[in-house]
């Protein structure tokens, strides 16, 4: 399939769509009705400090809310609260969690300062995935820069823990981050992603990469922002609703992800990590939980879905688009052609996406073009049919309704109706057959034989994009 040039057609690069209403189904092991997966954020000691060449202290997520950074200067309370996670709240965290699946987001410079804290992870049985090679912010960062890091991030990483790391969250990301990472590590998953309940996949040029999307919500990162937790009651509330309302989900047939963020000077207070501690013990008192790590969710999600081989309609060339789907409104592939220039997008990847699309040309068009659609279609049950020259697509339609296997009086009562609908309003009878039956057609035949014409144009419009519907669902799935 050729791949859309960016000069030949708009195209929108967010996918507002997802799953929509029919999610996949998990099917996590043993039947399980939730997947929690918890995520350790090892970031102690790749913070900003002019000690490690940055330009200022650091002033993101810590004790004291609203910090701004100190050019040039050490920040010794900001310095100490950081120290705090490593010697303290790192270690309160692993006491806790050693016996759980925990998935460390670890910043490389930090993992190479902190030899004691990646013994202990290692011993937990933890995945250790790449929280980058700094804890620093990419958005304004030159995109060979933000390369050249990820590939010194995966280079430390792995002579840090002995091994490369399967996955990867930036965090403080720009918007080349998740491209440039698929682009640069053989990862299982990356995780710089807030879309959804659920793993998805996302083409990155010519490659699938799985996305095991994070929260900013279930994480104690909201005890150092405005308006964010105040109180580990607070915070234990929260995580409780969560996984509540998800595990009914799950109980309901739909079972979903829930990600939960800690950070060792955050959580690693005293005061907090209580709170942590009761909701643990609720999560596991109840039956088919999966604690599980972000890399054996990413290897489950990619054994039960694997990424998708089938056409991307919103990445075909025009004459890829139209060979596709110029049929699908019955010898009318102008409609296909108009629908190729409009600005889609990932969410246009299915059916009912190009269907939006089709309908958006053919509702824009003049009363003269669609009429000119409608008769195009064939008559029911007509001579066409009889001569056997419909399309395929219709063939099998009209066929599905018995109406390839008409008596003769059945014959005769269609071709009666055919003329005298065409008399009346000048184009063919046209109705989604999928949706009917013989007796049903027949019934809508006779009833709609009393419209005027104006009523019966946008009734037969109505039925050209049900039937286009329809026929986009075969090609592409429901």
């Amino acid at each position: 399939m050729t791949l859309l040039s960016p000069l030949t057609a708009p195209r929108y690069p967010r996918d507002m769509t997802g799953y929509g209403e029919s999610p996949p189904t998990a099917n996590w092991p043993n039947g399980a009705k939730i997947a929690v997966q918890i995520v350790v954020n090892y970031e102690e000691g790749g913070e900003n400090n002019i000690l490690h060449g940055d330009a200022a202290s650091e002033a993101f997520l810590s004790e004291i809310v609203g910090a701004a950074p100190w050019p040039g200067q050490r920040h010794w309370n900001m310095e100490s609260i950081y120290e705090y996670g490593a010697r303290a709240g790192f270690w309160r965290l692993h006491r806790l969690l050693k016996d759980i699946p925990v998935t460390v987001y670890g910043v490389a410079t930090a993992l190479a300062r902190a030899p004691e804290q990646v013994s202990a992870m290692q011993r937990a049985g933890w995945e250790i995935a790449s929280h980058g090679l700094k804890w620093v912010e990419h958005k304004d960062m030159p995109e060979e820069e933000e390369r050249a890091q990820i590939r010194e991030a995966i280079r430390l990483h792995t002579l840090v823990t002995g091994a490369p790391p399967r996955g990867w969250y930036t965090g403080r990301c720009s918007m080349n981050t998740v491209r440039l990472a698929a682009e640069e590590g053989d990862f299982d998953y990356i995780a710089d992603s807030y879309a959804d309940d659920l793993p998805y996949w996302v083409k990155v040029g010519s490659k699938e990469q799985l996305i095991v999307p994070y929260t900013l919500d279930a994480n104690d990162m909201r005890f150092a922002s405005p308006q964010g937790f105040n109180s580990g009651d607070q915070f234990e509330t929260y995580l409780r609703d969560s996984f509540d309302m998800l595990y009914e989900e799950g109980l309901a047939g739909a079972p979903k992800m829930l990600s939960i963020g800690l950070h060792c000077r955050l959580v690693g207070r005293p005061g907090r990590v209580a709170a942590l501690k009761r909701v643990l013990a609720h999560m596991a008192a109840q039956e088919g939980v999966w604690f599980a790590t972000r890399a054996q969710i990413a290897e489950h999600w990619a054994a039960e879905h694997p990424a998708p081989t089938g056409p991307r309609p919103s990445r075909m060339d025009r004459r890829a688009f139209v060979e596709a789907f110029g049929g699908v409104f019955e010898y009318s592939p102008w409609i296909a052609e108009g629908a190729h220039a409009l600005e889609l997008g990932q969410t246009h990847d299915t059916a009912r996406g190009v269907h939006a699309a089709l309908a958006r040309v053919f509702r824009a068009a003049s009363d003269e073009q669609r009429l000119a659609v409608l008769t195009a279609h064939p008559d029911l049950a007509g001579k066409l049919a009889q001569a056997k020259r419909l399309t395929e697509e219709s063939t099998a339609e009209q066929a599905g309704a018995g109406l390839d296997a008409l008596t003769d009086a059945e014959r005769d009562a269609f071709t009666g109706l055919n003329e005298a609908y065409t008399a009346k309003f000048g184009f063919p009878f046209i109705i989604a057959v999928r949706d009917n039956d013989k007796l049903s057609i027949m019934e809508a035949f006779r009833r709609r034989l009393g419209n005027d014409r104006a009523t019966e144009f946008d009734e037969a419009c109505r039925q050209v994009e049900r039937i286009a519907e329809l026929r986009l669902m075969d090609k592409l799935g429901a």
